[in-house]
């Protein structure tokens, strides 16, 4: 019988962090107590409507394709969100078996040369396991200058973990590092057999300790959104929106577009910040890959 771990491991981790008062569950006698943090495996069987003994096996990785109807039971009782229910049914799939690997990921021409005419946003592309294949030259000055780097550590989440200015470089840091874990755990969840993707976690579990907390959590995040409140040695602060598109006909690659609201003192920064990237320092399109 095949076993599958990684779906016993997440499912445990999601009873462990569940209350019953989240789950709706009846408190339990103020003299007996509870047993056990979170939610008992009795009380996740009953509210997800299958047998304690079929929850069991799940979590013992004895069982590990699930139905749809039970994915969707077990992510309303964890309270999971569109991404944790995503990865939940990702662990489940009997798909999910040994693959062979891919091959390289390169970015089009085309799309090299747009984001690199894009002078007043940065903008970059991320791959898979969030290797970073091309940055323009905005990009690169507000991060880091990709390019300058060896290959195989062009990796957005090594560079979030192991280098001291991405750290310097972010006023929300812990909340930025933990969602691009986040990331990581979903794609690690529909590509079990990346060998590249265990290396790189087996590096960042050994050498960062934040990385190694969040990692075990196995919390997912799905990056569409959102706002980056950032600081920059030659400018300032500057906080940017960005979002996220998946580029159509390129397989696991994300264009990531940041601007300045119109008007406001970031996107000054971010003008001054261009300035400062200018000559020498340019690196339109800068490749990655």
């Amino acid at each position: 019988m095949a076993v599958n771990l990684d779906l016993g491991e997440f499912l445990r981790t999601c009873r462990a962090s569940t209350t019953p008062e989240a789950a709706g569950v009846e408190p339990a006698d103020a003299a007996a107590g509870r047993r056990v943090r979170g939610l008992r495996r009795e009380e996740v069987a009953q509210l997800a409507g299958v047998s304690v003994d079929y929850y069991t096996r799940l979590e013992q990785g004895r069982h590990s394709t699930p139905s749809d109807a039970v994915v969707d039971a077990l992510a309303r009782v964890f309270g999971l969100d569109q991404a944790g229910r995503a990865h939940l049914a990702d662990l489940a799939s009997p798909a999910r078996r040994r693959t062979r690997q891919k091959p390289p990921q390169r970015v089009r021409p085309a799309m090299r040369q747009m984001i690199a005419s894009m002078t007043e946003h940065p903008a970059l592309i991320l791959g898979r396991r969030t290797d970073v294949l091309a940055a323009n030259t905005l990009a690169c000055a507000l991060l880091t200058d990709w390019a300058r780097l060896p290959a195989r550590e062009r990796n957005y989440t090594r560079w979030i973990f192991l280098d001291p200015d991405a750290r310097a470089a972010f006023l929300d840091w812990p909340s930025v590092a933990a969602d691009v874990v986040g990331t990581l755990r979903l794609y690690a969840g529909r590509n079990p057999d990346d060998t590249r993707l265990s290396e790189l976690v087996g590096e960042l579990t050994i050498k960062s300790p934040d990385f190694r907390t969040w990692w075990n959590s196995h919390k997912v995040h799905e990056r569409t959104h959102g706002t980056k409140r950032m600081t920059h040695p030659a400018v300032g602060p500057i906080t940017l929106r960005y979002e996220a598109l998946t580029l159509p006909g390129d397989e696991d690659q994300t264009l990531f577009l940041y601007t300045a609201d119109p008007g406001s003192p970031s996107q000054n920064n971010l003008r001054l910040l261009g300035l400062w990237a200018g000559g020498d320092r340019g690196r339109a399109g800068a490749s990655a890959g």
